[in-house]
């Protein structure tokens, strides 16, 4: 038998075969071996000053990257892509890049110099602003109740006119 003929025939043996492929993507993100976990809601924990958002929750770390969601069990292991119908719906719902180098209740005294003032600046303002809504808030109660007052007081005076008219 000559060689190309040969060679047609192996492939066309092998080509009514099915061929299964399977891509398996890894990032490793270079994370500290106990990375500080910040709790962003319950069950969620964020990695505290990271450059990408890596989540904790259940067990595993998750990243999230614009080709899709990525998932570990340890911070130093290389992070396997997931399928999206697989991710916590939880995790979906955060807000894509809003926990990237996040910091939560961060200590003025780690602040610089310079930004302390800013900051407590900024809280007193915040402060300020609770306090002006809740004085509204006071004023709309006591509005209502007045209201409701001089509304029950009416229906009394209606009643008190019905039975004398009786």
């Amino acid at each position: 038998m000559n060689k190309p003929l040969l060679a047609l025939t192996l492939l066309l043996a092998l080509g009514g075969t099915d061929a299964f492929a399977q891509v398996h993507v890894q990032v490793e993100l270079g994370l500290p071996v106990a990375p500080p976990l910040v709790l962003v809601q319950p069950g969620v924990q964020v990695v505290e000053g990271f450059g990408e958002e890596v989540f904790f929750h259940n067990g595993w770390y998750w990243c999230r990257r614009p080709d899709g969601w990525y998932r570990a069990r340890s911070p130093r292991a290389r992070f396997a892509w997931i399928e999206a119908r697989r991710v916590p719906g939880v995790l979906v719902r955060a807000p894509m890049g809003h926990y990237r180098n996040w910091h939560h209740d961060r200590p003025v005294e780690r602040w610089e110099t310079g930004r302390r003032e800013e900051h407590r600046e900024i809280r007193r303002e915040e402060h300020r602003e609770i306090r002006r809504e809740e004085r509204r808030d006071l004023r709309k109660d006591e509005h209502r109740e007045e209201r409701r007052d001089e509304r029950r007081n009416e229906r009394r005076e209606e009643r008190r006119d019905e039975r004398r008219e009786h």
